[in-house]
């Protein structure tokens, strides 16, 4: 019999909450009968909802709380004045063995401060990633940091690679996924000192990944790599600027198609096309980022998704319970540190040198 699996759900947060919380459990719990959810909000607001979502109602169990994290609230004033919140508890529900991963559609940088200090980091991870999966010519990739990390050094990037190979293989179904760091070219000597130290550690490395060295900007969209690894500063600008571009695409697409009489006959003849392309590139596909390296599954959901993208979010952290994540990565963390320290003994001990593309 399949083990019970327990998501701790940030009923509050969120621009559409409670009503897409709720909304959302009801249509993940049409995939999957053997997850229970813990709903943290306001007692008075969530259980009307529950009562007009049946399969939700069944499945989950309201713990009170009138506290919220708001949008505008800095991570520091959360962090002082937000243990009692719905974000906080249902992020200490995993500390204390209630649940095995919380989904919140709040405060990016509040979930990620709590988070940090409430589930601690994984062994050999110095630093917690954002990391999602997005649309490309080949299929789907995954890129991380998105965000939670300004400033990186070689030793976050390749963490992150390892990280980014885990879970493009968990998420994603890639059995074997290849790994590229955004350069400003893929030439070996170009890039920054961290860039070129970390490609160098993953070039030299035992580990059974499939480095492919360094990718520009233009490889994103062709789905070059599986995982594509950056600083959180590059990593926010390029996902923002992806969106931006889809949206301008979409937006041009319609004016030109409604443009005329003609455009409209044409609309209505490639309508099932249209429809497949608007499918294919719904952001609620993708919604659901995932903070790794923290001691827990953490999932962060847009905010102004709808109860469709927060199923899908919540679909991504039970998807990542469900095949151990955090325990792959431990391993996989583990050999690379002792490969390492056997590298460092060596008194011959040479730095290999930058891949390339």
């Amino acid at each position: 019999m399949t083990d019970v699996i327990t998501v701790s759900i940030d009923g509050m947060g969120g621009d559409n909450a409670p009503d897409m919380i709720v909304g959302g459990i009801e249509l993940a719990s049409s995939h999957a009968d053997d997850v229970r959810y813990l709903l943290f909000g306001d007692e008075a607001q969530l259980q009307p909802l529950l009562d007009q979502h049946p399969k939700a109602k069944a499945v989950c169990e309201i713990r009170h709380t009138t506290d919220v994290v708001t949008m505008d609230d800095k991570p520091t004033a959360a962090l002082r004045s937000g243990k009692n919140s719905s974000m906080r508890l249902a992020i200490d529900a995993i500390k204390s063995g209630e649940a095995s991963a919380v989904v919140s559609a709040g405060n990016t940088g509040a979930l990620m401060a709590m988070a940090t200090v409430v589930l601690r980091m994984l062994p050999g991870i110095s630093r917690p990633a954002i990391v999602t999966s997005f649309p490309t010519q080949r299929g789907d990739s995954v890129m991380l940091d998105l965000g939670a990390n300004i400033e990186c050094d070689a030793e976050n990037l390749v963490q992150f690679a390892v990280m980014g190979e885990v879970f493009a293989r968990n998420e994603l179904d890639i059995e074997q996924p290849s790994i590229g760091i955004l350069n400003v070219g893929v030439e070996g000597l170009k890039g920054n000192d961290s860039v070129k130290k970390a490609a160098a550690i993953l070039q030299a490395s035992d580990l059974p990944i499939k480095f492919h060295g360094f990718i520009e900007g233009d490889d994103i969209g062709k789905g070059t790599v599986d995982v594509i690894v950056t600083d959180g500063f590059t990593g926010n600008i390029a996902l923002k600027t992806a969106e931006g571009t889809a949206k301008m695409i979409t937006f041009f697409l319609k004016k030109f198609l409604v443009g005329s009489l003609i455009s409209k006959i044409g609309a209505l003849i490639a309508r099932p096309a249209l429809e497949r392309f608007r499918a294919h590139f719904d952001p609620r596909r993708y919604n659901g980022a995932m903070l790794v390296g923290l001691n827990g599954v953490c999932v962060k959901s847009h905010g102004g998704t709808d109860a469709l993208g927060f199923a899908h979010a919540i679909e991504a952290g039970v998807k990542l319970v469900r095949r151990d994540f955090n325990e792959v990565i431990k391993e996989d963390l583990g050999h690379l540190i002792a490969e390492n320290e056997i590298n460092a003994e060596k008194p011959d001990n040479q730095e290999p040198q930058s891949a390339t593309a």
